[in-house]
Protein backbone atom coordinates (compact mmCIF):
# COMPACT_ATOMS: atom_id res chain seq x y z
CA UNK A 1 0.00 0.00 0.00
CA UNK A 2 1.27 3.46 -0.93
CA UNK A 3 0.64 6.48 1.25
CA UNK A 4 0.65 9.57 -0.97
CA UNK A 5 1.79 12.93 0.48
CA UNK A 6 -0.93 15.28 1.74
CA UNK A 7 1.30 18.01 3.21
CA UNK A 8 3.61 18.60 0.22
CA UNK A 9 3.14 22.08 -1.17
CA UNK A 10 1.52 23.21 2.09
CA UNK A 11 3.63 22.33 5.14
CA UNK A 12 6.79 22.03 3.03
CA UNK A 13 7.78 22.59 -0.64
CA UNK A 14 6.16 20.30 -3.18
CA UNK A 15 9.19 19.95 -5.45
CA UNK A 16 12.31 17.91 -4.69
CA UNK A 17 14.64 20.82 -5.50
CA UNK A 18 12.70 23.32 -3.40
CA UNK A 19 12.46 20.87 -0.51
CA UNK A 20 16.18 20.05 -0.56
CA UNK A 21 17.06 23.73 -0.60
CA UNK A 22 14.83 24.43 2.40
CA UNK A 23 16.15 21.43 4.34
CA UNK A 24 19.75 22.53 3.73
CA UNK A 25 18.93 25.86 5.38
CA UNK A 26 17.47 24.15 8.46
CA UNK A 27 19.83 21.28 9.29
CA UNK A 28 23.38 21.39 10.64
CA UNK A 29 25.63 18.85 8.92
CA UNK A 30 28.44 19.67 11.38
CA UNK A 31 26.42 19.14 14.56
CA UNK A 32 27.79 16.73 17.15
CA UNK A 33 26.02 13.37 16.72
CA UNK A 34 24.84 11.25 19.66
CA UNK A 35 23.34 7.79 20.08
CA UNK A 36 19.76 8.72 20.93
CA UNK A 37 17.12 6.22 21.99
CA UNK A 38 14.53 8.71 20.88
CA UNK A 39 13.71 12.31 20.11
CA UNK A 40 10.84 14.79 20.10
CA UNK A 41 10.34 16.85 16.96
CA UNK A 42 7.59 19.34 15.93
CA UNK A 43 5.29 18.94 12.94
CA UNK A 44 4.10 22.38 11.80
CA UNK A 45 4.81 24.11 8.52
CA UNK A 46 8.55 24.24 7.96
CA UNK A 47 8.65 28.04 7.91
CA UNK A 48 7.55 27.94 11.56
CA UNK A 49 8.94 24.73 13.08
CA UNK A 50 11.51 23.52 10.55
CA UNK A 51 14.54 25.01 12.28
CA UNK A 52 13.62 23.18 15.50
CA UNK A 53 13.07 19.87 13.70
CA UNK A 54 16.29 20.36 11.75
CA UNK A 55 18.30 21.16 14.88
CA UNK A 56 17.23 18.04 16.79
CA UNK A 57 17.40 15.60 13.87
CA UNK A 58 20.87 16.92 13.00
CA UNK A 59 22.11 15.69 16.38
CA UNK A 60 21.33 11.98 16.10
CA UNK A 61 23.37 9.06 14.82
CA UNK A 62 20.96 7.43 12.43
CA UNK A 63 19.56 3.93 12.79
CA UNK A 64 18.11 2.01 9.86
CA UNK A 65 14.55 2.15 11.25
CA UNK A 66 12.54 4.84 13.03
CA UNK A 67 9.33 4.15 14.91
CA UNK A 68 7.31 7.33 14.40
CA UNK A 69 4.69 8.19 17.03
CA UNK A 70 2.13 10.84 16.16
CA UNK A 71 -1.17 12.21 17.49
CA UNK A 72 -4.45 11.82 15.62
CA UNK A 73 -5.57 15.26 14.43
CA UNK A 74 -8.26 13.91 12.06
CA UNK A 75 -10.18 11.48 14.28
CA UNK A 76 -10.08 8.88 11.52
CA UNK A 77 -9.19 5.22 11.86
CA UNK A 78 -8.36 2.99 14.79
CA UNK A 79 -7.55 4.51 18.17
CA UNK A 80 -4.04 2.98 18.18
CA UNK A 81 -2.96 2.47 14.62
CA UNK A 82 0.06 1.07 12.77
CA UNK A 83 0.43 1.15 9.01
CA UNK A 84 2.28 -2.16 8.84
CA UNK A 85 3.27 -2.53 5.19
CA UNK A 86 3.90 -0.54 2.04
CA UNK A 87 5.62 2.82 1.73
CA UNK A 88 5.19 6.57 2.08
CA UNK A 89 5.94 9.02 -0.72
CA UNK A 90 7.47 12.47 -0.41
CA UNK A 91 8.98 14.73 -3.10
CA UNK A 92 12.35 13.18 -2.15
CA UNK A 93 11.19 9.66 -2.97
CA UNK A 94 9.82 6.57 -1.30
CA UNK A 95 10.19 5.56 2.36
CA UNK A 96 9.63 1.88 2.99
CA UNK A 97 7.82 0.58 6.07
CA UNK A 98 9.80 -1.93 8.13
CA UNK A 99 7.03 -4.51 7.81
CA UNK A 100 8.76 -7.20 9.84
CA UNK A 101 9.20 -4.94 12.86
CA UNK A 102 5.70 -3.48 12.45
CA UNK A 103 4.14 -6.96 12.52
CA UNK A 104 6.15 -7.85 15.62
CA UNK A 105 5.00 -4.68 17.38
CA UNK A 106 1.35 -5.47 16.61
CA UNK A 107 1.72 -9.07 17.76
CA UNK A 108 3.16 -8.03 21.13
CA UNK A 109 0.91 -5.01 21.76
CA UNK A 110 -2.27 -4.99 23.85
CA UNK A 111 -3.63 -2.01 21.90
CA UNK A 112 -1.97 -1.34 18.53
CA UNK A 113 -3.82 -2.53 15.43
CA UNK A 114 -3.03 -2.54 11.74
CA UNK A 115 -4.86 0.34 10.07
CA UNK A 116 -4.42 2.73 7.15
CA UNK A 117 -7.29 5.17 7.72
CA UNK A 118 -5.69 6.99 10.66
CA UNK A 119 -2.60 7.71 8.56
CA UNK A 120 -4.18 8.75 5.28
CA UNK A 121 -4.73 12.44 6.04
CA UNK A 122 -2.58 12.86 9.16
CA UNK A 123 0.33 15.27 8.69
CA UNK A 124 2.24 14.77 11.96
CA UNK A 125 4.39 11.89 10.71
CA UNK A 126 4.65 12.89 7.06
CA UNK A 127 6.42 16.16 7.83
CA UNK A 128 9.19 14.26 9.66
CA UNK A 129 10.08 12.15 6.62
CA UNK A 130 11.97 14.67 4.46
CA UNK A 131 14.30 15.44 7.37
CA UNK A 132 14.98 11.71 7.81
CA UNK A 133 15.47 11.27 4.05
CA UNK A 134 17.92 14.18 3.96
CA UNK A 135 20.30 12.31 6.24
CA UNK A 136 19.51 8.73 5.18
CA UNK A 137 17.82 8.16 1.85
CA UNK A 138 17.09 4.47 2.56
CA UNK A 139 15.64 4.98 6.06
CA UNK A 140 12.72 2.73 7.00
CA UNK A 141 9.83 3.59 9.27
CA UNK A 142 7.07 2.11 11.42
CA UNK A 143 4.26 4.73 11.49
CA UNK A 144 2.11 4.76 14.65
CA UNK A 145 -0.85 7.05 15.36
CA UNK A 146 -2.18 7.35 18.92
CA UNK A 147 -5.70 8.52 19.74
CA UNK A 148 -7.23 9.70 23.02
CA UNK A 149 -6.82 7.41 26.05
CA UNK A 150 -5.80 7.25 29.68
CA UNK A 151 -2.12 7.82 30.44
CA UNK A 152 -1.68 4.25 31.62
CA UNK A 153 -2.48 2.97 28.14
CA UNK A 154 0.23 5.10 26.53
CA UNK A 155 2.72 3.88 29.14
CA UNK A 156 1.84 0.25 28.44
CA UNK A 157 2.12 0.80 24.67
CA UNK A 158 5.57 2.27 25.29
CA UNK A 159 6.75 -0.60 27.49
CA UNK A 160 5.49 -3.22 25.05
CA UNK A 161 7.12 -1.34 22.16
CA UNK A 162 10.43 -1.33 24.04
CA UNK A 163 10.14 -5.08 24.64
CA UNK A 164 9.65 -5.73 20.93
CA UNK A 165 12.61 -3.53 20.01
CA UNK A 166 14.81 -5.41 22.49
CA UNK A 167 13.72 -8.78 21.12
CA UNK A 168 14.32 -7.67 17.52
CA UNK A 169 17.97 -6.89 18.33
CA UNK A 170 17.69 -4.04 15.81
CA UNK A 171 18.95 -0.54 16.46
CA UNK A 172 15.75 1.48 16.31
CA UNK A 173 15.13 5.16 17.04
CA UNK A 174 11.77 6.33 18.38
CA UNK A 175 10.54 9.73 17.21
CA UNK A 176 7.62 11.40 18.97
CA UNK A 177 5.94 14.10 16.88
CA UNK A 178 4.42 16.99 18.84
CA UNK A 179 3.85 20.69 18.84
CA UNK A 180 3.51 22.47 22.17
CA UNK A 181 1.11 25.22 23.34
CA UNK A 182 -1.27 26.41 20.61
CA UNK A 183 -2.51 29.95 19.90
CA UNK A 184 -1.65 31.81 23.08
CA UNK A 185 0.45 34.96 23.59
CA UNK A 186 4.19 34.37 23.55
CA UNK A 187 4.75 34.86 27.28
CA UNK A 188 1.92 32.50 28.24
CA UNK A 189 3.00 29.84 25.73
CA UNK A 190 6.61 29.87 26.91
CA UNK A 191 5.56 29.67 30.56
CA UNK A 192 3.32 26.67 29.96
CA UNK A 193 5.76 24.94 27.63
CA UNK A 194 8.59 25.31 30.15
CA UNK A 195 6.49 23.35 32.66
CA UNK A 196 5.97 20.52 30.16
CA UNK A 197 9.61 20.57 29.02
CA UNK A 198 10.83 20.31 32.62
CA UNK A 199 8.81 17.12 33.13
CA UNK A 200 10.09 15.67 29.84
CA UNK A 201 13.72 16.43 30.70
CA UNK A 202 13.17 14.61 34.00
CA UNK A 203 11.80 11.63 32.01
CA UNK A 204 8.69 11.81 34.17
CA UNK A 205 5.70 10.89 32.02
CA UNK A 206 3.26 10.96 34.96
CA UNK A 207 4.29 14.51 35.83
CA UNK A 208 3.97 15.52 32.17
CA UNK A 209 0.40 14.20 32.10
CA UNK A 210 -0.37 16.01 35.35
CA UNK A 211 1.02 19.32 34.13
CA UNK A 212 -0.74 19.10 30.76
CA UNK A 213 -4.03 18.71 32.65
CA UNK A 214 -3.39 21.10 35.55
CA UNK A 215 -2.00 23.97 33.48
CA UNK A 216 -4.24 23.41 30.43
CA UNK A 217 -1.26 22.93 28.09
CA UNK A 218 -2.55 22.41 24.53
CA UNK A 219 0.32 20.09 23.58
CA UNK A 220 -1.17 18.01 20.76
CA UNK A 221 1.39 15.19 20.96
CA UNK A 222 1.52 14.49 24.68
CA UNK A 223 0.43 10.89 23.96
CA UNK A 224 3.40 10.18 21.65
CA UNK A 225 5.76 11.85 24.15
CA UNK A 226 4.44 9.84 27.11
CA UNK A 227 4.79 6.67 25.01
CA UNK A 228 8.33 7.63 24.01
CA UNK A 229 9.42 8.30 27.61
CA UNK A 230 7.92 5.02 28.80
CA UNK A 231 9.63 3.06 26.00
CA UNK A 232 12.93 4.88 26.34
CA UNK A 233 13.22 4.17 30.07
CA UNK A 234 12.65 0.47 29.37
CA UNK A 235 15.44 0.72 26.80
CA UNK A 236 17.83 2.24 29.33
CA UNK A 237 17.35 5.99 28.92
CA UNK A 238 18.95 8.00 31.71
CA UNK A 239 18.61 11.59 30.58
CA UNK A 240 17.13 13.99 28.06
CA UNK A 241 18.61 17.07 26.43
CA UNK A 242 16.83 20.19 25.23
CA UNK A 243 18.24 21.02 21.79
CA UNK A 244 16.01 23.94 20.77
CA UNK A 245 12.78 25.69 21.68
CA UNK A 246 11.04 28.50 19.86
CA UNK A 247 7.58 29.62 18.84
CA UNK A 248 5.90 30.54 15.58
CA UNK A 249 6.26 34.14 16.73
CA UNK A 250 10.05 33.82 16.58
CA UNK A 251 9.66 33.04 12.87
CA UNK A 252 6.79 35.38 11.97
CA UNK A 253 7.39 38.28 14.37
CA UNK A 254 3.76 38.06 15.53
CA UNK A 255 3.79 37.23 19.25
CA UNK A 256 0.09 37.79 19.93
CA UNK A 257 -0.94 34.18 19.19
CA UNK A 258 1.81 31.61 18.83
CA UNK A 259 2.45 27.87 18.72
CA UNK A 260 5.41 26.40 20.61
CA UNK A 261 7.93 23.94 19.17
CA UNK A 262 10.57 21.86 20.96
CA UNK A 263 13.38 19.52 19.94
CA UNK A 264 14.54 17.10 22.65
CA UNK A 265 16.92 14.13 22.62
CA UNK A 266 16.35 11.14 24.90
CA UNK A 267 19.61 9.28 25.57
Amino acid sequence: MIREPIAAGQFYPGSADGLKKMLESMVDDRAEKVNAIGLISPHAGYIYSGVVAGAVISRIKFSNTFVLLGPNHTGRGKDFSIMASGSWITPLGEVEIDAQLAKRIIASSSYLEEDMAAHQYEHSLEVQLPFLQYFKSDVRIVPVILGQARGGIYKKIGKELAGTIKESKQRVTILASSDMTHYEPQESARKKDNKAIEAILNLDEDELLRRVADFDISMCGYAPVVTLISAAKELGAKKAELVKYQTSGDASGDYRSVVGYVGILVK
